[in-house]
């Protein structure tokens, strides 16, 4: 393919290119059927959506926002509740609300949600002693149960996850409009489970300077009437487009601008294990219009990831990419700085968003998979600094987190030790912050930005 010509591009041209990490299907016909049930459902989300969105990564690009993406590692159905998705809601409010204060900018806010099901795996097999079965490869695909009726793909569980994405939106959209996100109500988004830890009486501080300037505002004029983004708040879906016969089963053209539209979510990205120059999941993501994230991780050479860019955004049009770094913590200092310098230089328009989760997943000595508070933070840490060194804009984070009070990741101020581990490990695939540690990286995060922005200013 000429990176002058491109290919012509079609929602099912991606199917004659290598496709990584999809399940094999031992009924191909009943996948079809599937596809061709999703392909005449209503999109879960809209163009326009999408197309804001990307309006305000434009913004964050440019240095102006910042971005805000966390939600879970991947989305199950047994523990889908309206409880658990306003949850995750209110705590990636809450640290929005405290890295908006600390960086004087506004931030956009992306979930892991609605969406998130599928997930790579390292293997296709799992082995259990003298028994070898297909790998867990997310909800909508396979069950976690170790059983061959279980981890059988079925694709009647994409249409379970279609639904369940649809209920989810729902309700997001309900507490993202209708009341609950009302900066007046910043008190009450504390969760119960988090109301002892010291994030939350950091976070209650923070509240209290925030109703003291609201009610000045309210004094001078500047009411919720005048002023409605004070009531609501835009929120946005994403998830890794890894299944690839679902996402093309929910792309379609928009009436609007002729162009085509992932309406699976406003959001999209391409993992570590599927961003081959030539792959599938290049291909399928190159002709949607939707913003759409790229892993980085440390093996990627320069050349590479510039190629990359010229193919998933040849128009260089801002909003429309976001890098999202996964480096860990031990290589980023090395690994990133040579990535930055090489999209600075060639003035490629993109977000840099840091993940600091993946590269940093260890093996705790009682056998639970986990992550380090400490050295995700440190992570974080070293993507700013070597972005900044390079003259690039640190412009967001990544999270896998959730609202539930689960005892995943070690660390934090309320710290979780290895023996916690077992109490709440609910977790499907990866290990995710709780809601204490996800308020108290925030916290973190927007003590990096206030000095940043001191800096800025005192040199302005």
């Amino acid at each position: 393919m000429s990176l002058n010509k491109p290919a012509p591009w079609s929602p099912a041209s991606w199917r004659g290119r290598p496709a990584l990490q999809l399940p094999d299907y031992p009924d191909p016909a009943a996948l079809a059927r599937v596809e061709e049930e999703l392909a005449g459902r209503p999109p879960l989300v809209f163009a326009g959506e999408a197309r804001r969105l990307k309006r305000q990564l434009a913004e964050v690009a440019a240095g102006r926002s910042f971005l805000l993406q966390g939600g879970d590692c991947a989305e199950s159905f047994k523990e889908f509740s309206a409880d658990n998705v306003r949850d995750t809601f209110r705590v990636l409010l809450q640290m929005a609300v405290v890295l908006t204060f600390a960086a004087s900018k506004p931030v956009v806010k992306v979930g892991r949600i609605a969406g998130q099901f599928a997930k790579p795996r390292s293997a296709d097999i799992e082995t259990r002693g003298e028994v070898s079965l297909p790998s867990y490869r997310g909800d909508s695909i396979n069950g976690m149960e170790f059983d061959i009726a279980a981890r059988t793909p079925d694709p009647q569980r994409l249409v379970r996850a279609y639904d369940q994405a649809a209920s989810a939106l729902n309700l997001l959209r309900a507490f993202a409009s209708g009341g609950f996100a009302d900066l007046h109500n910043v008190h009450q988004w504390t969760l119960e489970s988090i109301k002892d830890s010291p994030a939350a009486e950091r976070y209650a501080a923070t509240a209290e300077r925030i109703s003291e300037a609201l009610a000045f505002m309210r004094a001078c004029g500047v009411t919720p009437d005048a002023a409605p983004s004070l009531q609501g708040v835009d929120f946005y879906t994403s998830h890794e487009a890894l299944h690839l016969p679902f996402e093309q089963a929910l792309t379609r053209r928009d009436s609007a601008t002729g162009g085509w539209y992932a309406t699976s979510a406003h959001m999209v990205w391409i993992g570590e294990r599927t961003r081959q120059l030539d792959g599938a999941h290049v291909e399928f993501a190159r002709g949607v219009a939707n913003p759409v994230g790229l892993k980085c991780g440390p093996a990627m050479a320069p050349d590479e990831l510039l190629r990359l860019i010229d193919a998933l955004n040849p128009a260089n049009e801002p909003g429309r990419l976001v890098l999202i770094a996964r480096m860990g913590a031990d290589r980023v200092g090395e690994r990133l700085p040579a990535l930055a310098r090489a999209v600075t230089r060639e003035g490629k328009a993109v977000v840099w968003s840091s993940d600091p989760m993946h590269g940093n997943t260890m093996k705790a000595g009682n056998g639970y998979k986990t992550r380090d508070f400490d050295r995700i933070l440190k992570e974080l840490e070293g993507f700013m600094g070597a972005l900044r060194a390079e003259g690039a804009y640190p412009g967001g984070v990544h999270f896998e987190m959730t609202g539930r009070d689960v005892t995943e990741c070690v660390g934090g101020a309320h710290a979780v030790t290895e023996a916690d581990l077992s109490s709440r490990y609910h977790t499907h695939c990866d290990p995710r912050l709780n809601a204490s540690q996800a308020l108290d990286m925030a916290f973190r995060i927007a003590e990096a930005l206030k000095a940043a922005r001191k800096g800025a200013e005192a040199a302005a």
